[in-house]
């Protein structure tokens, strides 16, 4: 069974989860300014990227809040977890200090 690491809670089964799309998606200043097009554009049309993927995630049957998480879309592995109105934290850092 995966776990993953609620920010609020520590690490619970997957099944206390629910998937709620991508993560740092903004919301249009002026809504009705919109037509139909950047509306489809704004919610159906979304990155779908192999690698490492920034994903919004609830804790339903725990603490019920909305957290982001960075996933390696290939092997289904949590990077990290971070609560919500965070910045998307910079997972190239460590790399590069490992280069060096």
């Amino acid at each position: 069974m995966l776990l993953i690491a609620c920010p609020h809670c520590g690490e619970r089964p997957e099944i206390e989860f629910r998937y709620g799309g991508e993560a740092h998606v903004a919301r249009p200043a002026d809504p009705s300014s919109y037509d139909d097009a950047r509306w489809e554009d704004f919610l159906y049309l979304r990155s779908n990227p192999k690698g490492l993927h920034a994903e919004r995630w609830r804790h339903v049957h725990g603490c019920g809040r909305f957290f982001n998480a960075l996933r390696d879309t290939v092997s289904d592995r949590f990077v990290c977890t971070y609560k919500s109105g965070t910045p998307r934290p910079d997972t190239d850092a460590p790399a590069a200090a490992a280069k060096r």
